[in-house]
């Protein structure tokens, strides 16, 4: 039960995008097309449970032993861009559509503050590496989430007459506002 409480909590109560206001750089970038997104999401995920498993270690077992918490900020740092490059080199040999669909926001993922400060909050909340896996799972697949619906949102917008005075930023920022108004209603459920 612990388990799917911090899943949830990361996922929906406390998004990563919608609540904490991290990551809004891709969630806007990326969102124009439902495929772009989930591509990001799912590579973000994916980036966020490996930074979750490699982050857990390292401040675990070698950063808080030998007394170098001030190192974590660089080597956090240090841990996503390796891992946002392998992830990169991944998508670039399995598939090239998506790898220029993602184009210069695979590499952005390394600058994501959603993944700085994911790990920067798995070192405060001393979570487990189980507890770890499933926060940055659920932080992965809140902000796939956030993602997809600002996707579809968006893709229904170039269908409908929107007044000239809110086409392109205007209309996705209010959406953006729209979308974390709906999320902040979770807050405080768990």
């Amino acid at each position: 039960m612990d388990l799917l409480i911090i899943f949830i909590s990361a996922a929906i109560v406390n998004n990563f995008v919608l609540s904490l206001f991290l990551g809004i750089c891709p969630f806007i970038g990326v969102s124009n097309k439902t495929s772009s997104a989930l591509s990001m999401g799912m590579a973000t995920t994916f980036v966020m449970v490996l930074t979750a498993i490699v982050s857990w270690l390292l401040y675990f077992l070698l950063l808080v032993p030998f007394k170098l918490e001030f190192l974590q900020i660089p080597s956090f740092i240090l841990v996503i861009a390796s891992l946002v490059q392998f992830v990169e080199m991944v998508i670039k040999k399995v598939s090239q559509p998506i790898y220029r669909a993602l184009g210069i926001f695979l590499p952005l993922i390394t600058t994501n503050c959603a993944i700085l400060g994911f790990a920067l909050l798995l070192s405060m909340r001393e979570y487990t590496l189980i507890q770890s896996i499933i926060f940055g799972l659920g932080a992965g697949v809140g902000f796939t989430v956030a993602l997809l619906i600002m996707s579809g949102i968006r893709e229904e917008l170039e269908l409908t007459d929107v007044p000239k005075a809110f086409r392109g930023a205007p209309i996705t920022l209010i959406i953006a506002g729209l979308l974390a108004l709906a999320f902040m209603g979770f807050a405080g459920m768990i």
